[in-house]
């Protein structure tokens, strides 16, 4: 198909280094027949397995043919590129050769885990070859180089915010705090004490935000928001809106703190840290810098009118409406009493807004289902009922369950600790969740019925005063932002981060970091641990004052550039070309240009160009015709 000669006329001596994965590829593919099969194909200098190749011992096995000149380029067959592509780029690096002349074929997702035997084999054989084919064609590549602001955007106050403002600031980069509600804390600021620590909610958030308020390196802007974004990493460009806020609730909770006398500075119990005064007009702030942090959050689950009853007998409530009750009035006895009604019996219910089921559970107005388990509830409700039972001993608790997901240090305690103190466990499946009904004629106001697995599938009533629903996490909507920035959103609505083990706090876009919630339910210890790492990361791009990035973006070639623009209608990624004016032979006519550090490399510019005057660096058109080349001739 090509007759096009290739750039780089030195003697092709591609090494081919093909991984078992232990096992997960050689028990579907004879990785030896492969090694075998590509032996003599042109250009190939060096063939090579090994059990696990991005293992140390691979690397070096790599390293060695480079550095013994046996080897100038390098084509690896295992796993998917997403996650070794960067050790095996860095294992070249550090043989001192050019780390884009490395070429990889992913012969586990594609072949291992979709075939079985000879056709596996052959497959495989086919991608490597194909693999080669490109290699053959690679030319040395040079890492685009952007300056970087010394500073960074944290969005969201809540207590990931507020430790990953205090990590970068400690690490001598300049912050600001965007918080779209007058007060610091977040959700943490709704709870009375925090577990399994016991530590109190109010000392922690107080302490954690009167660092950040009093850090010269931090600014705070409460009751803002990001309206506009533009840039790349390093040089983005935010524009922050500052009003008054729209919430009801933040409202009811400015209105109580005007009557209690407070200013600024001081923590408002169930409300948070209030840092600095309401603003009386709309105002606007752009600030330049180099790297944002979503630390934006969870909402708890709202329950459905009706769904357990919730919302039309007032003896059902939410955990965190429980939470408040119980932190609010701490007085003691044999029995626990809400709004002044003794509650001698309470029911409290697992898995409300998580772990939905298509089909059995409803979804929400837009047609969503919360299918993730918010992993912080199990404990949560445990907690409360062991509250209940030491603080009134009169009041019976019943537990309704699907599963106890108590998974963190310190925290199975609490199922053995509420067992030991006499709540009784009732396990239910998903078809069959508890039937929440009013009795107002019984001796108790609600009644709740469940077949218990516990008991191979009993029916079991219980006569309650009253019905706690555990309500699930949300991820707070921020669909303007993530509209707005083109960020990756998985299917449970919250952001999606480019990898969970490899880049667990890095967003695809690159300088673009999470932290805490905004990307899973986490409990408080893992949201300031990701928001660490998220800090450990933003401050490792800025330190050095530039980024680099990978150069695989497009090139125009100003010698067919005929100034159609056609690549600048196709390009997904506003500014990444524009058109500019240019003299030829005397003459004034328009090209494209590529802004380097905002190009993503997709190539929706090279299929319109009538010229075939643009191409992708790293990915040229002949590289894709010599591979299916190599395909059809395999």
């Amino acid at each position: 198909m090509s007759s096009k000669p290739k750039e780089d006329t030195a003697e092709d001596k591609v090494g081919v280094y093909i991984c078992h994965c232990g096992g997960n590829i050689s028990d579907h593919v004879d990785v030896e027949q492969v090694a075998e099969n590509v032996k003599g194909v042109e250009g190939v200098s060096m063939v090579h397995t090994n059990v696990f190749m991005c293992s140390d011992p691979g690397q070096e096995l790599i390293q060695e043919d480079i550095k013994s000149g046996k080897v100038n380029k390098v084509v690896v067959a295992s796993c998917a590129p997403s996650l070794h592509e960067t050790t095996f780029r860095g294992a070249i690096k550090r043989a001192d050769m050019n780390a884009y002349l490395y070429e990889h074929a992913n012969i586990r997702e594609q072949v291992s885990w979709v075939h079985d035997g000879k056709p596996a084999t052959a497959k495989a054989t086919v991608l490597v070859k194909a693999a080669i084919a490109k290699a053959k064609r690679l030319v040395p590549l040079e890492p685009i180089r952007v300056d970087a602001r010394n500073h960074a955007v944290v969005i969201g106050g809540g207590m990931s915010g507020l430790r990953a403002a205090q990590d970068l600031a400690q690490r001598g980069i300049n912050v600001a705090l965007i918080e779209k509600s007058p007060f610091l804390g977040g959700q943490v600021a709704n709870l009375d004490r925090l577990f399994p620590t016991g530590g109190d909610a109010a000392d922690i958030v107080t302490e954690m935000a009167t660092a950040v308020v009093n850090d010269p390196k931090v600014t705070v802007y409460t009751c803002s928001q990001i309206v506009q974004s533009e840039g790349y990493v390093g040089n983005f460009k935010v524009t922050v809106e500052k009003k008054r806020p729209d919430s009801a609730d933040d409202f009811e909770k400015l209105k109580k703190l005007a009557t209690s006398g407070k200013d600024i500075g001081h923590y408002i119990p169930f409300a948070g840290y209030y840092a600095e005064k309401v603003p009386t007009e709309k105002e606007e702030t752009m600030i330049e810098t180099g790297a944002l942090i979503f630390a934006s959050g969870f909402q708890t689950y709202t329950p459905r009118p009706k769904e357990y009853g919730y919302g039309e007998n007032e003896q059902v409530i939410t955990l965190p409406e429980l939470i408040r009750t119980m932190a609010q009035d701490k007085s003691e006895g044999p029995v626990l009493k809400i709004d002044g009604k003794k509650i001698r019996r309470v029911a409290l219910i697992h898995c409300v807004g998580s772990r939905h089921v298509p089909g059995i559970h409803e979804p929400d107005e837009n047609g969503n289902y919360n299918e993730h388990c918010s992993r912080t509830c199990c404990t949560a409700t445990l907690q409360a009922a062991i509250e209940i039972r030491k603080r009134h001993p009169g009041t019976h608790v019943f537990e309704y369950f699907r599963d106890i997901r108590t998974y963190g240090r310190g925290q199975e305690e609490y199922y053995d600790e509420a067992a030991k103190n006499n709540v009784v466990f009732l396990r239910f499946e998903p078809e069959n969740s508890p039937m929440v009904e009013q009795t107002p004629d019984g001796q108790y106001p609600m009644k709740v019925s469940v077949k218990d697995t516990l008991t191979f599938g009993e029916e079991i009533e219980a006569d309650v005063d009253l019905v706690v629903l555990s309500v699930g996490m949300l991820p707070n909507n921020i669909s303007d932002l993530t509209e707005m920035m083109k960020l990756p959103v998985s299917a449970d609505r919250f952001l999606q981060e480019v990898h969970p083990k490899l880049r667990p706090v890095e967003l695809a876009k690159t300088g673009v970091l999470l932290a805490g919630t905004c990307q899973a339910p986490m409990d408080i210890g893992e949201s300031c641990n990701a928001a660490q790492a998220a800090a450990a990361k933003a401050s490792i791009l800025l330190s050095r004052g530039y980024v680099e990035l990978d150069p695989f973006i497009a090139q125009v070639d100003t010698q067919r550039c005929l100034g159609h623009s056609e690549c600048v209608t196709a390009c997904l990624v506003e500014g990444a070309i524009n058109m500019e004016d240019v003299e030829i032979d005397g003459k004034m006519i328009k090209q494209a240009r590529v802004a380097q550090a905002l190009c993503t490399g997709c190539g929706a510019c090279v299929a319109v160009c009538p010229e075939n005057a643009i191409d992708i660096n790293g990915w040229k058109l002949e590289q894709y015709e010599d591979m299916v080349d190599a395909i059809v001739s395999a």
